[in-house]
């Protein structure tokens, strides 16, 4: 199967144009692809894994990408999917930010000798003059056909409304594209389904600038599916790409959790796994797909963190549900600091553990009958600890899959 057709079987397509020279193109490896990345936290986020791991299977069948890092895009921000503006980051904030997606994504693609490109926008973005692009870019695009844009609309219709600088946005993701066309030859670009307004964006300003017959053949917009956005939309910033702000057993244990409903469809999204080998699970359940989310979440793990990482997260997992401890356990620290009057409540070591989000939360979850301290259900809500009670760690539980080790030091 050729890696167009693969792509269509994992679920991964939803709306392209061109489809038969996109089909070319990439079957042939003849692509120079982009996806953008605004860099609005120091992490990635599983909301960036499976555009990730698209960039690796592209790259793998002979295509080159280019992650563009939106140090240009990242001060505007963009407007789809927001219920309301995002609080602006200075200049030093995103480049700090630009620094860490090098480095994650240099474990997903091969960037030696020319095989895939990595570009900030704000090389070109930033030294525009305001007139010029009007003349050169804002000529070509109708105000009218910009607010039927469904990123847009989404806003408008909300209290909020859009802002003027947000509005410019479709506009620099355009030009990025046209920009990229330029100086690399890039032919492809891919996104969610959220984007699909401002990549037919720049493909037709391409268009316009180069002739419809001379650059038709290389401006191809691809969609990853609704499906998959949803997903990474689903986890989003809550589980991140960095080691120090999810840790490799938390990582595991989150792909280890899904629903039953979604474990196939994400191993064959994300995992690199045969289709064959996938097709055959298609029958499992009950038990079964218990062995399924095991897969997936040692897949990724290992995407993600390394084969030794993913070996320790498993047998962490296997050992808690077997004998309810394990060396290998996440563990919590609290200090003098987090008591008072030389004691913390169940309340504020679940928010510690960061298994609720706040003391209310925290109450509730207790009220629920899901906590326990080692083996001991917490009934009381209220309950109070010392700092002698976690000298040798203590593990809190909260449901059946959440476990972490509570240390005083």
């Amino acid at each position: 199967m050729k890696i167009y057709e693969e792509l269509v079987a994992r679920g991964l397509i939803a709306q392209v144009t061109d489809e038969e020279r996109i089909r070319e193109l990439i079957n042939n490896g003849e692509a120079t692809f982009y996806i953008g990345f605004d860099p609005t936290a120091d992490s990635l986020h599983v909301g960036h894994f499976m555009a990730l791991c698209l960039m690796k299977r592209l790259q793998m069948a002979g295509n080159r990408p280019i992650a563009l890092l939106g140090g240009g895009t990242g001060m505007i921000g963009d407007p789809s999917g927001k219920t309301e503006m995002r609080k602006m980051m200075t200049k030093e904030t995103i480049d700090h930010n630009i620094e860490c997606f090098k480095k994650q994504m240099s474990r997903f693609i091969d960037f030696s000798e020319g095989k895939a490109i990595m570009v900030n926008n704000a090389d070109w973005l930033l030294s525009l003059n305001y007139v010029d692009l009007l003349r050169e870019v804002g000529a070509d695009f109708h105000v009218n056909n910009m607010l039927r844009a469904e990123c847009y609309k989404q806003r408008l219709e909300r209290d909020g409304g859009l802002s003027f600088l947000e509005f410019n946005y479709m506009i620099m993701q355009s030009y990025d594209f046209l920009e990229l066309y330029r100086r690399y030859g890039c032919n492809l670009q891919f996104g969610g389904d959220d984007q699909w307004s401002n990549m037919l964006g720049g493909r037709e300003l391409i268009r316009k600038k180069y002739g419809e017959k001379k650059a038709d053949a290389m401006t191809i917009t691809l969609l990853l599916t609704s499906e998959g956005q949803k997903m990474g939309k689903t986890v989003g910033g809550a589980v991140w790409l960095d080691p120090d702000k999810t840790s490799p057993y938390e990582f595991y244990q989150y792909w280890r959790n899904v629903n039953d409903a979604d474990v196939l469809k994400c191993i064959r999204m994300l995992t690199f796994l045969p289709l064959e080998e996938i097709d055959k699970m298609d029958t499992w359940e009950g038990a079964q797909l218990n062995t399924a989310k095991e897969i997936l979440a040692y897949e990724l793990t290992k995407l993600v963190h390394g084969e030794e990482e993913a070996e320790k997260a498993q047998n962490a997992a296997r050992s808690i549900f077997s004998s309810g401890d394990s060396v290998d356990m996440p563990t919590v620290e609290i200090g003098e600091d987090d008591l008072k009057e030389g004691k913390i409540d169940i309340q504020a070591i679940l928010v510690k553990c960061g298994f609720a989000t706040s003391r209310s939360d925290a109450r509730r979850c207790v009220e629920g009958g899901g906590v326990s301290v080692d083996k001991d259900k917490i009934t009381d809500a209220f309950q109070t600890f010392n700092a002698d009670d976690f000298k040798e760690g203590r593990v809190i539980r909260k449901g059946k899959k959440n476990f972490k080790k509570v240390i005083y030091k």
